[in-house]
This record gives structure tokens, C-alpha cells and sequence, in this order.
């Protein structure tokens, strides 16, 4: 009880969701993954060039049953940067990329960061943590 009273004076204060007062600091890959929709006691998040954002308030999109619920509990940098839904593009591994490719990858994450709070980053130097494909998506 007393925790959802705090909530709602976060919101009434900040205007924010309570998911927003939300974060996780440094978050490995496989740790992002218990963030990927299904339970919806948890926030929904998404890692994009090694910063996580809480995409909770876009349920409609990320969660089970969304268009892009593919990239919740994951690291989307490659596959925004080439408009894929290709779990091998399910990766932080931006080399080989052109700039085209990075410039659409830009576009995106100053979306993200209008309409969603950054909540924690990947380990690594610049969010490279992400660099392998993300099997597990093949098992969801």
C-alpha cells in the first residue's frame, strides 16, 4: 500500500509514469531479457547503442502480441539501423553498417530518448556488449 501511494506522488510530482522512477543501472543481455513483456508486473525495455530504455508506456507496440515486441528484452541497434525483424540483426554489432544505416539507427534513438526513459546501459565500452546475436529469441 504504502508503495503505490509513493508512486502516485511520483507521478502527480513529475508527471511521469511510475515506470519512469524505474532503473537498473548496468544490465547484462541476459538480465534484459526477464524485461521483455510477458510478465506484466515488470517494466518492458529495450537496449539501443548500449542504453537501456523502459518502452513500458508503448505496451501496445513492445509487448506480447505488439509489431515490435521482437526487440522487447533486447538489444535493437543493429535491427532499427537496417529496419529488420531478423533475430540475427537482434545485436549491438554496428560494424559494417553504412552511414545511411547509422544515420536511421540515430533517427531512432532520438525517438527513444523523446519518449522514453533511459533506465540503465549495457556493460562494455559504448554498449558493444550487445555484439552477439541474440539466439534466445529463436526459443521465445
Amino acid at each position: 500500500m504504502a508503495a503505490q501511494g509513493i508512486a502516485d506522488a511520483v507521478q502527480a510530482y513529475t508527471g511521469l509514469s511510475p515506470a519512469a522512477a524505474f532503473t537498473v543501472g548496468e544490465i547484462t543481455l541476459e538480465q534484459l531479457r526477464a524485461y521483455d513483456g510477458k510478465d506484466p508486473a515488470k517494466s518492458i525495455l529495450i537496449a539501443i547503442r548500449g542504453q537501456v530504455y523502459d518502452v513500458s508506456r508503448g505496451r501496445l507496440f513492445y509487448g506480447p502480441q505488439g509489431p515490435y515486441s521482437l526487440f522487447a528484452g533486447r538489444d535493437a541497434s543493429r535491427a532499427l539501423a537496417l529496419m529488420s525483424f531478423d533475430l540475427n540483426d537482434l545485436t549491438g554489432d554496428l560494424e559494417g553498417l553504412s552511414p545511411d544505416e547509422l544515420e536511421v539507427l540515430q533517427d531512432w534513438e532520438e525517438k527513444f530518448k523523446e519518449r522514453y526513459p533511459v533506465v540503465g546501459h549495457l556493460p562494455g565500452e559504448n554498449g558493444t556488449a550487445g555484439a552477439q546475436p541474440d539466439h534466445e529469441a529463436e526459443k521465445a
